[in-house]
């Protein structure tokens, strides 16, 4: 079989997203450097009540079949003290609920045992550092990391799949590899990547450089083979994927464009064996913000990512499958053709298209070029090798 440099969502993005994400609340005891909601530690009067909650499910639900994801974030989602019974309710309409909790004393093997009873499929748990003294550091408090990693091997003995979520920042960058190490050996169906927004409270952390961000890129290309990995947040690894299966099909060499930092990268790796054919690789999948995924605030507010903070419509006003496919914001962000800069001017807008939420952060304008990306319209060496895969289905 010929490989796929992308998945493609099989629906109209148009119609109906592939993925829901509600903000249950913004409650949590935790005090995260990179936090998109600057969480704090009492629940807001104004977030969608048990019923409110229960309709905004029936709205996801209507979007048809198949049915979009639907994950229920924070803050900590174990503040509200109606969640398991919410996971019940969406079970009942059809969805596959899952849950986003922070590494807080909530999260215990009771707790994870009782979502999965109550009807969740999978949990996802953040990880910023392969030791507890670079995880909690992060986190804010001390004993993060050890409940973490408790409530991984808890998670999955109660038959939930867990997704792992890393946020690359100058403070694990070089240490990479030692998180994918513990994701390869411990088990999770999924590493996302995140590469951070300057939003919330991550605007008081220092950026990558393009540069730096391409390398990371193709380190994570480089460890598909061997545990499966996404990048969040970095719609230009779909650029490097269909870059590096091309080149590979050329015989050509990806390395010599790259810098230190994926050299190092790369070494390490390879030492860690985690470079190599143990799995088939999964394809980065093609949805951005708005155009396939869609955000609901702990207030009911509809945005295209939770890291873009333009509203376009609230869930207690008008339904969400009509914001969804109407609201101007969103029709905006589905046309490749408005982007500006050299993502307007780039041969892999339609798959890619940048960042919109880092585009916003960094300039005001959410259809600017991705500041993260620094390739140059037109440089890829292979064009007419493009074509069969750029096509937008």
């Amino acid at each position: 079989m010929t490989e796929r440099p992308l998945r493609r969502v099989r629906r109209d993005a148009a119609h109906s997203p592939f993925i829901v994400i509600w903000e249950a609340t913004r409650a949590c005891p935790l005090a995260c450097l990179h936090c998109r909601a600057e969480a704090v530690p009492d629940r807001h009067p104004e977030e969608l009540s048990t019923d409110e909650a229960a309709e905004l499910m029936r709205q996801v639900a209507g979007f048809g079949r198949p049915a979009p994801l639907f994950v229920i974030t924070g803050g900590d989602p174990f503040e509200r003290p109606d969640l398991f019974e919410l996971i019940r309710q969406a079970r009942e309409l059809g969805l596959s609920p899952a849950v986003s909790p922070s590494g807080t004393p909530a999260l215990t093997p009771g707790s994870l045992a009782r979502l999965r009873e109550a009807g969740a499929a999978a949990i996802s748990l953040s990880l910023d550092g392969a030791t507890a003294a670079g995880h909690d550091a992060f986190r804010g408090y001390d004993g993060v990391f050890a409940r973490t990693m408790a409530a991984w091997q808890a998670a999955r003995e109660a038959g939930l799949k867990v997704q792992i979520n890393t946020t690359v920042t100058r403070r694990n960058l070089t240490r990479l590899p030692d998180i994918a190490r513990l994701v390869r050996d411990q088990g999770a169906q999924l590493w996302s990547v995140f590469f951070l927004v300057p939003t919330g409270r991550g605007r008081a952390l220092s950026a990558l450089s393009p540069e730096e961000a391409e390398d990371v890129l193709h380190f994570l290309y480089d460890l598909g083979t061997t545990i499966p990995v996404k990048a969040t947040e970095a719609h230009h690894f779909r650029r490097v994927a269909i870059q590096r299966l091309i080149l590979a099909e050329r015989g050509a060499d990806h390395a010599e464009t790259l810098g230190p930092l994926y050299q190092d990268l790369h070494r390490q790796a390879q030492r860690a064996g985690l470079i190599g054919q143990s799995r088939v690789r999964r394809p980065p999948i093609d949805v951005s913000a708005g155009r396939g995924f869609v955000f609901v605030s702990h207030t009911g507010t509809v945005h295209p990512s939770g890291f873009l903070p333009l509203g376009a419509g609230n869930v207690r006003d008008q339904p969400l499958t009509d914001i969804y496919r109407s609201a101007p914001l969103f029709v905006a962000l589905r046309d490749p053709d408005r982007l500006g800069g050299r993502c307007g001017a780039c041969e892999f807008r339609t798959v890619c298209g940048g960042s919109r939420s880092r585009a916003y952060a960094c300039t005001g304008d959410v259809l600017a070029e991705e500041p993260w990306c620094g390739y140059e319209p037109g440089s890829f060496p292979y064009q007419r090798d493009l074509a069969r895969h750029l096509h937008v289905s």
